[in-house]
């Protein structure tokens, strides 16, 4: 059965719907940074919102277009599960964008601290990493050029935990309003679980990529 699927073509769409999927986390990568750096603009915030809403819905569709077609095709590029997880995992990176920016209107955050923006840019580069690892998951001529973003992936999550919990720590010194203290830290958890669920992304294609490479 193995030697039999393999001599199957693929379904060569999955890979079209992981790219579109990755470009979409990137534009959100972009957005959430942008949100944070210009968050004293009022009007641009709410588009800014607005745009990262529109982002998670549009990768909800990718997201239910690829479990569908997994339904429905006999053979995969790669482990059905692993196609699973890697669709589910990338949007689980976009849901967590869309919280941390819906979590500013809902807790009415008027104004934020420099480790808001500087989480941020993290969560960003980690989906920049993120979309340059899919986009090479169609060759596996590019094991080792994925492997490396997979590891540039861990060190930015790491890198992001130790700027939440410095953050975090300086809001319990220096914050005296206790209701935005506690506001802050759920944003700064937010976007740091962002950064986790970029990791776990990367889990996945290091998966694919050293039992297909």
């Amino acid at each position: 059965m193995q030697l039999f699927a393999r001599l199957m073509p693929q379904e060569v769409r999955f890979f079209d719907l992981f790219n579109q999927h990755a470009a979409l986390v990137l534009k959100g990568g972009a957005a959430i940074a942008n949100l944070m750096q210009n968050y004293s603009d009022e009007q641009g915030r709410a588009a800014r919102i607005a745009e990262i809403g529109e982002l998670e819905h549009a990768a909800d569709r990718v997201t239910r277009d690829t479990i569908n077609m997994l339904h429905k095709t006999f053979v995969t590029p790669f482990d059905r599960d692993d196609v699973h997880r890697l669709i589910s995992r990338m949007d689980d990176v976009l849901d967590l964008i869309q919280d941390a920016a819906e979590s500013l209107v809902l807790y009415d955050i008027k104004t934020l601290p420099a480790e808001a923006s500087h989480l941020a840019d993290l969560v960003k580069i980690c989906c920049e990493r993120v979309e340059a690892a899919v986009k090479q998951l169609n060759s596996m001529q590019n094991a080792a050029s994925i492997l490396m973003v997979c590891q540039d992936i861990d060190s930015l999550e790491s890198d992001a935990d130790r700027v939440m919990r410095s953050a975090v720590s300086k809001l319990f010194r220096e914050e005296r309003d206790v209701h935005q203290l506690i506001k802050l830290q759920a944003v700064y958890e937010l976007l740091e679980t962002a950064t986790d669920k970029c990791q776990d992304v990367a889990n996945v294609i290091e998966g694919v990529v050293l039992e297909n490479g």
